[in-house]
């Protein structure tokens, strides 16, 4: 029997069909660059009209560019506001808000994923339906639960009601869902409790899921608006976006320029946080499979 050893062709793509291929993605390119702009446009307007003055901001046709640069937003932005004030508000309580979720929501996530308990099937049918009501159907509640603790105007009544989120909670059941089961097996062995299994074996490899549930948390506090618009009640404990919103808007119009320039300064700590931790967030968006 006789095997045949003799080299065999191996047929090549035609340099028309490579090139046609790649050619006939053109409209993908385009609709692209038309979605890229289409995002970014808004951003780059605001930024260019925080340089920019009143008149210049209410003329017909608009400009991009702003003709007379000047920092007179920002000054006035930062000297006759309480910015120092509002910009460490939004701080304290993103940052409370951000590490409380990052701490409860991993724990009880761990609990839901590895443990075997009574009425664990209860608590993560809670908390999925939790997920789904919308959070305008419990403002009322809330408001009167953080009424009757005595924490409306404070710094409490902005983050305690947020420290631990449903969504939080699934994605961290999710991730954890995925580790090998015989680490905890062999941490058991070795005589460590549950405690110290969940922050010394668990928790480090949480990296990529507590970087993308750190920085949705982080967002959503430091944006929201409407919460600390009800509980703030006197100006030392305004958040950024309510200060803005109120400050903004004069008795008879709104002072674009100062708004443009508050938005520009707000989305600043958001981008910082981002771009930290981008790399960590794209792979836990792609290990916990959200889509």
């Amino acid at each position: 029997m006789s095997v045949d050893t003799a080299p065999r062709r191996v047929a090549k793509p035609r340099s028309g069909m490579v090139g046609s291929s790649q050619g006939g993605k053109w409209w993908l390119y385009v609709i692209l660059t038309v979605a890229l702009v289409a995002v970014v446009a808004p951003f780059v307007w605001m930024v260019l009209g925080s340089f920019k003055g009143e008149g210049e901001l209410r003329q017909v046709p608009p400009t991009w560019l702003p003709e007379s640069a000047s920092l007179d937003n920002y000054t006035q932005l930062f000297d006759k506001l309480s910015f120092g004030q509002f910009f460490t508000n939004s701080i304290v309580v993103a940052v409370v808000v951000t590490i409380g979720n990052l701490v409860f929501c991993s724990m009880l996530g761990y609990a839901l994923a590895m443990l075997d308990f009574k009425g664990k099937r209860f608590i993560f049918v809670a908390v999925m339906t939790t997920l789904m009501i919308p959070g305008v159907v419990t403002f009322v509640p809330l408001f009167v639960l953080v009424a009757n603790a005595g924490l409306i105007d404070s710094l409490p009544g902005l983050f305690l009601p947020f420290l631990v989120s449903p969504f939080g909670v699934f994605l961290m059941r999710q991730f954890i869902l995925g580790l090998p089961k015989d680490l905890l097996d062999a941490g058991r062995v070795d005589g460590a409790g549950e405690l110290r299994i969940f922050w010394k074996i668990i928790l480090p490899l949480c990296g990529p899921a507590l970087a993308t549930l750190g920085i949705l948390t982080f967002l959503g506090s430091w944006n929201n608006f409407l919460w600390p618009l009800v509980v703030a009640q006197s100006e030392d404990r305004y958040t950024l976006p309510v200060a803005l919103a109120l400050y903004s808007t004069g008795q008879n119009s709104t002072n674009y320029g100062l708004l443009l320039a508050g938005a520009t300064v707000v989305i600043v700590p958001i981008l910082v946080v981002f771009l930290i931790f981008q790399k960590r967030f794209i792979e836990g968006i792609a290990t916990t499979g959200l889509k």
